[in-house]
């Protein structure tokens, strides 16, 4: 098949790559670039196209991997490395939360909630709130996994009940 047969097939099928694109981004704008990138990597690997084959199916496979290495790619260039001593830059907050004097008092109010939990629901509460994760706390505490999910839930629930105002409107 030559150059200029492909790129009319591949034209032609314009109309359901695009409404793929949009299924795939929901936005008008990257379902366009996205339907780009798919006919440009198609022209340039139609030597991999095998005639006889189902090119809708082949354009189908090059826009999904086409989309997912895109949103791999933005995933990675989102994600925060801190190389410093105990994660600090990862564990501070963002902003000027805590700054003002009203919500330092709430932080420890919090806190002091929290140091009043029974044994039972404070330390899986406080090693998940340090960023442990729930299998890890669970191998720590040589409890099941199930276990380490109620509690951290129930001291949760027990906090917002015990903090006045802070459990209201949330579900």
């Amino acid at each position: 098949m030559s150059t200029k047969e492909f790129t009319n097939q591949v034209l032609d099928l314009k109309q359901p790559l695009n409404y793929f694109a949009l299924q795939l981004t929901n936005n008008h704008q990257d379902a366009e670039d996205l339907l780009q990138d798919t006919f440009t990597k198609a022209i340039a690997y139609q030597s991999k196209f095998k005639e006889k084959t189902n090119l809708k199916a082949w354009l189908y496979t090059i826009m999904k991997n086409t989309f997912i290495n895109n949103y791999r790619r933005a995933v990675k260039a989102n994600t925060i490395f801190d190389n410093t001593e105990d994660s600090y830059y990862l564990n501070s907050s963002k902003g000027n939360e805590g700054s003002n004097p009203q919500s330092v008092l709430s932080i420890k109010e919090m806190w002091s909630a929290v140091e009043e939990l029974e044994d039972d629901y404070r330390i899986p509460f406080i090693s998940h709130y340090k960023g442990f994760k729930y299998k890890e706390i669970a191998e720590e505490l040589d409890l099941p996994i199930g276990t380490v999910k109620s509690r951290i839930f129930l001291a949760r629930k027990k906090l917002m009940d015990q903090l006045n105002g802070y459990g209201e409107g949330r579900k």
